[in-house]
């Protein structure tokens, strides 16, 4: 007796239902995981992507950048303050707390070091104290999450504020000056934290910034729920070209084609310089070459009188 299809998907026969197997072109295509800094290092470029993500093992890096280890303390102990007990959620915690996080790679000596720490705490100084340390974020280094048709796409915000019952994304920064409004717009992390921590918290979120500590500057921009579809399809985009280019190595593809380079400035700063032609052609720069336009070495050591003993031993 022949078996016809139903609209459930199963075929009757001899008076009984009989589960039908779905072929694979019915099944639902894979979605891309990623966070915004995933997609940033393709965009930015495929072979450095491959590096850090396809490649096992991966390459060895280059020697730590001094710029990212004091970006690293420095977020570590804004978010610890936010642990501290609302009494004791002052300025005068923050010694202690930058001591405790400190990370100490890519300095050139023991003396920029220092430079370094003292201009760092004199940052998060002034800059907490124009923190109402009662009002408690809704998340610090919060991890938010959000799926499309592309993407399964979860990352880790800085600090996500409540104001007027809003979430607004609040994106610490410790390196270049002069970011304003145009960088906060045009930056696909804030946009898809703000579109993520949308459907988690269950709130509009669509004012992302830029707290630029050296400076005490904030660069802002309030999103439409159009330019966030925007950013949204631009990261599905990404992430399209990223399986094309993995679908290809699987299939036997040149890896050095399926992730070709993208020379430019960024190679001087890239981690796998080493090991990429273009970046070998590229200008070298010292682990500590960025923090000298934002902290003069010239500045003289000066002990804050709560922060002995400093992060290096004399």
């Amino acid at each position: 007796m022949s078996r016809t299809p139903t609209p459930s998907g199963r075929r009757t026969g001899r008076g009984k239902d009989v589960p039908e197997q779905l072929g694979f072109d019915l099944m639902p295509e894979r979605l891309f995981v990623c966070t915004p800094s995933k997609l940033t290092a393709y965009a930015d470029c495929p072979r450095r992507y491959r590096h850090a993500y396809v490649d096992r093992p991966a390459p060895p890096k280059g020697p730590a950048w001094a710029h990212n280890s004091l970006g690293a303390s420095v977020h570590t102990a804004l978010r610890n303050w936010w642990d501290v007990p609302v009494e004791r959620r002052g300025p005068e915690a923050l010694p202690r707390l930058l001591r405790a996080t400190w990370v100490r790679e890519g300095y050139r000596d023991d003396e920029q070091e220092r430079a370094v720490y003292d201009r760092a705490l004199g940052w998060l100084e002034s800059y907490v104290a124009g923190l109402d340390p009662e009002q408690s974020p809704l998340g610090v280094e919060r991890t938010v999450a959000a799926k499309t048709s592309v993407l399964a796409l979860s990352g880790r915000a800085d600090r996500i504020d409540a104001r007027d019952g809003e979430a607004v994304i609040v994106d610490y920064k410790t390196g270049r000056t002069g970011l304003d409004a145009d960088d906060a717009r045009g930056s696909l992390a804030l946009a898809l934290y703000a579109f993520a921590a949308e459907r988690v918290f269950r709130r509009r979120c669509r004012t992302v910034e830029l707290h630029h500590l050296p400076t005490g500057t904030v660069a802002a921009h309030e999103h439409t729920p159009e330019s966030i579809a925007r950013h949204v399809s631009r990261a599905e985009d990404t992430a399209r070209d990223i399986m094309a280019a993995e679908r290809a190595l699987d299939e036997g593809a040149d890896p050095d084609e399926a992730f070709p380079t993208n020379p430019g400035a960024l190679c001087s700063w890239c981690d796998y310089r080493r090991v990429c032609p273009a970046g070998a052609d590229a200008p070298n720069r010292d682990p500590w070459a960025a923090i000298e336009s934002t902290v003069p070495t010239a500045v003289p050591h000066q002990q804050h009188p709560d922060a002995a003993p400093s992060p290096t031993t004399p």
